[in-house]
């Protein structure tokens, strides 16, 4: 018995279809541990609704369901902590239902203009013209502090200069054709405007100035670090 046994197991036709066996057996297992995983369900975060291009995330904008995990990609954000708080991408809407994906979303520093978001309550940008002598050969820059003043030249001649506005901050700085001035420090950009925001009483009062120019009256920036408690004139 044992030598038959012997001469079965020895022999080249039985080792080779044992061999065949356990490489079907392998593969097989290996088979069907891949299926399984590609198909198990996992949780992921959607869009709960229609994200608009340049909108802040918020939690109750996100939702979770179970996918299949094969369906899942690399740059899928598979975390809430890593999509509430930023925006969804500048050209980029998310549809409700959709995941996430790495490229559709950016931090607020990364929006185009993102200083200029910053206006206060209630209040209205103004672009204030300036050159490169009124800008202090560009050290007003943003958060900055600036106090505008006023010039005005009467008939007789005489000057007269006063602090018409104290405290403003200064959100951004750009060129005449739009580009952030500090954007770049490799470039050395020439500024045309700045960016701030005053109530709209003031907004009104500020274009009332400026189209005064021709009556002598000239307003102009002067920088400061910290705010100034002094009144205006």
């Amino acid at each position: 018995m044992l030598e038959k046994l012997k001469r079965f197991i020895t022999n080249k036709n039985t080792v080779t279809i044992i061999g065949l066996m356990l490489i079907i057996g392998i593969l097989y297992f290996v088979y069907n541990s891949r299926i399984k995983a590609a198909t198990n369900p996992i949780r992921i975060p959607v869009a709960k609704v229609t994200i608009q291009p340049k909108t802040l995330i918020t939690d109750d904008m996100i939702e979770y369901i179970s996918v299949p995990s094969v369906s899942v990609k690399k740059n899928t954000v598979r975390a809430k902590s890593s999509i509430v708080g930023k925006y969804s991408n500048y050209n980029t809407m998310i549809p409700a239902g959709s995941m996430f994906y790495s490229e559709a979303m950016i931090t607020k520093d990364e929006l185009p203009n993102a200083s200029l978001m910053d206006i206060g309550e209630g209040e209205i940008l103004y672009n204030f013209p300036v050159t490169m002598n009124t800008s202090y050969q560009n050290s007003i820059m943003p958060d900055t502090q600036i106090d505008l003043y006023m010039k005005y030249v009467n008939d007789e001649g005489v000057v007269s200069i006063g602090k018409l506005l104290e405290n403003i901050n200064v959100l951004a700085v750009k060129t005449s054709d739009g580009l952030n001035v500090f954007e770049d420090s490799s470039v050395r950009r020439t500024p045309a405007f700045i960016f701030f925001s005053v109530k709209p009483e003031i907004h009104l009062m500020l274009r009332a100035a400026s189209y005064l120019s021709s009556n002598s009256v000239v307003l102009f920036p002067v920088p400061h670090c910290t705010n100034v408690a002094s009144e205006g004139e």
